[in-house]
């Protein structure tokens, strides 16, 4: 018979093997606890990319190529960003600014993680679209008509080309006189008005059942950037242009005669940086033409874009032209790319036109109920 000092010995002993069970289970609902906590995944990540310099006209910035990244997740102690496939670089900040240097514009992927205090993490990425001026664009403005004044447009940088060099009449089997008429071109409100009218007009004893202008420019660039912000006309028939030609063409009316040699074209070159055609007014036409300067064989490039609020909004036409490539664009979107290579006549300096013709090989049918129409353009600024 076991003594009862041993009874109470085996009491004590099993009620501190409850103890100690119990405590085992406190400290391993503890960890459990804390464990879930520290695997705490973020939740509800945001992410905002703001554009330097982002407008209206620029919808891809102002050209320094800067973008500001904000970010926030619940749960989050830290955040990495990774630019166009770059390096991951992680901050405990919500925020990271980024240059993109490469120049025009150009489409690139950001991606965005956020991370808990024991490393889970969730991602998001997005895509925008970054302007990174060249060298030419943030270099000086050369020439440029801002349209603040009334009348006649400046004489001082335009000149009206009104000799017809095809026998009096025009080249592409256009239907209009061009003239110098205050009817037909005309600065008013802050913009050029160059208007096609339907009357009657006798130039080089050839009679044209329309009027319209052609503006040439009174200065000659080689290489630069070219930004022309224009509103197009409805109306069909019509093929309103913004180009440029070599100054060596000596065509017969325009404003640098030999000055610059006598080739003729397509030996020139054209430059043709928005064209829109008289049955289709919700695209327009970038094309390069020119004359091998191997061969002289007569060669032409190009494409075009939708723009469907070419009538009733104003675009960005522009060209980017060096030593080694040409592009064209509507606002930010690349119409056409070309190589400058040595067998093309891009080396050498050219002016700029801007008018309407009426018909041709463009213009198509002109219905017999049109009136008028007038391109309408805001500012021509050329960088160099």
């Amino acid at each position: 018979m076991r003594s009862p000092k041993h009874l109470v010995y085996k009491n004590i002993k099993k009620s501190n093997l409850l103890y100690f069970s119990i405590l085992a289970s406190i400290f391993v609902l503890s960890c459990s606890s804390t464990e879930a906590e520290t695997d705490t995944i973020p939740t509800n990540l945001t992410v905002i990319i703001t554009i330097v310099g982002t407008s209206d006209t620029q919808p891809a910035g102002d050209g320094s190529g800067e973008v500001r990244v904000s970010a926030y997740a619940e749960d989050a102690v830290r955040y990495a960003y990774r630019f166009d496939n770059g390096e991951l670089q992680e901050t405990a900040s919500r925020t990271m600014n980024h240059t993109f240097s490469r120049e025009g514009t150009n489409s690139y992927s950001i991606e965005v993680y956020a991370y808990s205090a024991s490393g889970e993490s969730i991602s998001k990425t997005q895509t925008i679209n970054v302007f990174k001026s060249s060298a030419e664009e943030t270099a000086s403005l050369v020439f440029a008509d801002e349209f603040e004044y009334n009348g006649s447009p400046d004489s001082s940088k335009w000149h009206h080309q009104v000799i017809g060099p095809n026998n009096g009449s025009w080249y592409n089997g256009e239907a209009q006189h061009y003239t110098a008429s205050l009817e037909n071109s005309y600065v008013s409100n802050g913009t050029l008005k160059i208007k096609a009218i339907k009357e009657e007009h006798t130039s080089g004893g050839t009679t044209k059942s329309y009027t319209s202008a052609r503006l040439n420019s009174k200065y000659a660039f080689t290489y630069g950037r070219v930004e022309v912000r224009a509103k197009l006309p409805a109306q069909a028939g019509t093929w309103p242009a913004i180009w440029t030609l070599g100054a060596n063409i000596n065509e017969t009316g325009n404003y640098f005669g030999q000055q610059y040699g006598s080739v003729g074209w397509p030996a020139c070159g054209e430059i043709d940086i928005m064209e829109q055609t008289g049955w289709d007014k919700n695209s327009t036409i970038a094309y390069f033409h020119w004359g091998n300067t191997n061969t002289g064989v007569y060669s032409s490039e190009g494409g075009e874009t939708a723009v469907p609020t070419a009538t009733n909004e104003f675009h960005i036409y522009s060209l980017e032209w060096d030593a080694n490539t040409l592009i064209i664009k509507v606002d930010d979107t690349l119409v056409y790319q070309l190589a400058n290579t040595q067998d093309k006549p891009y080396d050498n300096p050219h002016y700029l036109l801007l008018n309407i013709a009426m018909g041709g090989n463009l213009g198509g049918e002109i219905p017999t109920n049109f009136a008028d129409a007038t391109l309408e353009i805001d500012y021509v600024r050329v960088y160099q």
